[in-house]
């Protein structure tokens, strides 16, 4: 019986917990509302609504009947309903036909179908996309025996 030994131990105490991806999707269904911060190490479904950040290691998939209001922050994620705040994606956020976000999006690729509804300022790769400015062309004069002379050799 070794209940009182003196043995040190080799892991820290405050090591961060592992993700736990199984695979699953956790979901949010339709019929169901949440106010808060949602946080997920994994995939999250969202059918239902969802007042508040949520937050996922993995991607945020947001059904046709799902809403979020507030802030979006994932790995990558694909939207079919309504998101109003701001979504920040590692890497791909698609925007499917019936989408409707309004807000800022902040990531490294973006995919949009036809009919989806983007309202708001896209940043990609660390810069922020803006409108260019129009292109402005200029044509010069030229007299017309300067440029036959030109092409003769003179």
């Amino acid at each position: 019986m070794a209940f009182f030994q003196n043995e040190k131990r080799t892991e820290p105490m405050n090591k961060a917990a592992e993700p736990v991806n199984t695979g699953k999707i956790n979901s949010i269904m339709e019929g169901t509302s949440i106010e808060g911060e949602v946080r997920s190490d994994s995939n999250i479904r969202i059918d239902g609504r969802v007042k508040g950040t949520v937050n996922a290691r993995g991607r945020v998939i947001v059904g046709q009947s799902g809403v979020i209001e507030g802030e979006v922050i994932c790995s990558s994620s694909d939207i079919e309903g309504t998101v109003t705040g701001k979504v920040t994606c590692q890497d791909l956020l698609s925007l499917k036909a019936t989408a409707k976000l309004q807000g800022d999006i902040n990531t490294k690729k973006l995919a949009i179908e036809p009919g989806a509804v983007f309202t708001g300022n896209c940043s990609m790769g660390g810069g922020v996309v803006k409108e260019m400015d129009p292109v402005r062309l200029r044509t010069e004069n030229k007299p017309a025996e300067s440029s036959a002379s030109a092409r003769s050799g003179n």
